[in-house]
């Protein structure tokens, strides 16, 4: 068991300090409680929280926003595509950081979490992007038991935004799209195969079968930043979709910018061209 101690600061206040043994054994002390009964409420939480397996360090809860969302953004950049990244980062440099990155994640105070929440401006997809952030931050202080609950859970989150009724083109406009557009069979080829841009753009030629009118989607190409990051399809899953007969893609390449054939398609490095009629 710990025990509480009076004393004297220097400006001549009365004081109260506690010392306990940590789970490792090691003697500790806090101190500047104002009344005994605070400082024996302390060290009876010190106690519950420790046969509880729950002990955490106050030294430990010192590490700051900044720090720990360094460790936090460089692990999502291991794991995350850089166009699901790069958002992360923004929101980090544009919300989180400015308010938090100081604060020891001790101090931080869940009625402070939903002020901030509150009164962010932007979105709900903006706002609660940058709540994740400090959210996923103090999850990982609370498995490193730097903090015994997370004060970002639980918060009043804004509504998601619904989406936008979808409409959808007639044949007829599929048609008169493609007629003014520079490269009017890729307009026919997205329209009727539902390909994503990211993963027409991101076609080669391996990816082709001219013989059964069919295309592999293997890769996703997305521009972040200004570089064309090349990587799997969103749902991380390949699959195979027919193209119509009536917008061929051909081989940049082939015979007179004939339909190719398949060993045309064999031939690496290549790209997909889509030819206007």
């Amino acid at each position: 068991m710990g025990s509480v101690h009076p004393y004297t600061t220097a400006a001549g206040a009365k004081r109260y300090r506690i010392s306990y043994r940590r789970p490792d054994h090691k003697q500790t002390t806090e101190r500047g409680f104002k009344t005994k009964r605070d400082a024996e409420l302390r060290l009876a939480e010190v106690e519950l929280s420790k046969s509880r397996g729950e002990y955490v360090d106050p030294a430990s809860a010192r590490a700051t926003v900044a720090d720990l969302g360094r460790e936090w953004l460089a692990h999502r950049e291991g794991i995350l595509k850089p166009s699901s990244y790069r958002p992360l980062q923004s929101a980090w440099g544009k919300h989180v950081e400015p308010k938090w990155g100081s604060r020891s994640v001790g101090s931080i105070r869940h009625s402070e979490v939903q002020a901030w929440v509150s009164g962010m401006q932007g979105g709900s997809t903006t706002v609660r992007r940058a709540h994740g952030i400090l959210a996923g931050i103090l999850d990982i202080a609370v498995n490193d038991r730097r903090l015994a609950r997370n004060v970002a859970r639980n918060v009043d989150l804004p509504k998601k935004t619904k989406n936008a009724p979808r409409h959808y083109l007639t044949h007829a406009q599929v048609q008169l799209l493609a007629d003014h557009a520079r490269e009017p069979t890729l307009v026919l080829f997205l329209a009727y195969t539902g390909l994503r841009w990211g993963e027409a753009t991101a076609l080669r030629v391996r990816h082709v079968d001219a013989l059964r009118r069919r295309v592999n989607v293997e890769e996703n190409a997305v521009l972040v930043s200004f570089e064309v990051h090349v990587g799997t399809p969103k749902t991380h899953r390949t699959r195979s979709v027919p193209y119509p007969s009536s917008s061929p893609c051909r081989s940049r390449g082939s015979p007179r910018g004939g339909a190719a054939t398949r060993s045309s398609w064999e031939a690496e490095p290549r790209t997909i061209r889509c030819h206007g009629r």
